[in-house]
């Protein structure tokens, strides 16, 4: 049953990591500037979400799923952060508290001048998203999939 969930999860993991991998390399060709053209502001408008999406789906969904398989107690979320840690899917755990921030920033950004403020920041941590998603992925292909016991 477990071993199902971490399958579906893993499945829906690699088409977060898709999605972020098409908008970072459209942003990183666009760069930092202190002013974008629509388009340009739309494609740094789309990463932004894909990445607040994809921390979110990695710590709320991914690392309590992988808590939940390998038998963990479900706790906070500080908890499962550092049950990651643990692991090894990501080495700075104050990066990745910086990396939440950012997320929440973009979430609250209402006004599009504010938005442009936080480009470089997401195009900096989305591309550490995109190292511990893999990093993610050959985890669960390493340590899950792979042993029977479960």
């Amino acid at each position: 049953m477990m071993l199902e969930k971490l399958l579906q999860d893993k499945v829906l993991l690699q088409k977060q990591l898709f999605w972020i991998k098409i908008s970072f390399d459209e942003c990183l060709l666009i760069g930092i500037k202190a002013e974008y053209s629509v388009e340009e502001f739309g494609k740094f408008e789309t990463l932004c979400s894909r990445y607040s999406r994809g921390i979110d789906f990695l710590i709320r969904k991914i690392f309590r799923t992988l808590d939940e398989y390998e038998f963990e107690n479900q706790g906070t979320l500080v908890d499962v952060v550092n049950n990651a840690h643990k692991r090894g899917l990501f080495n700075d755990i104050e990066m990745l508290r910086i990396m939440k921030d950012v997320r929440n920033t973009v979430v609250h950004e209402y006004i599009e001048d504010d938005l442009v403020d936080v480009f470089d920041e997401v195009l900096q941590y989305s591309s550490k998203l995109i190292d511990i998603i893999n990093n993610t992925l050959l985890y669960i292909d390493a340590k899950c999939l792979n042993n029977e016991n479960h």
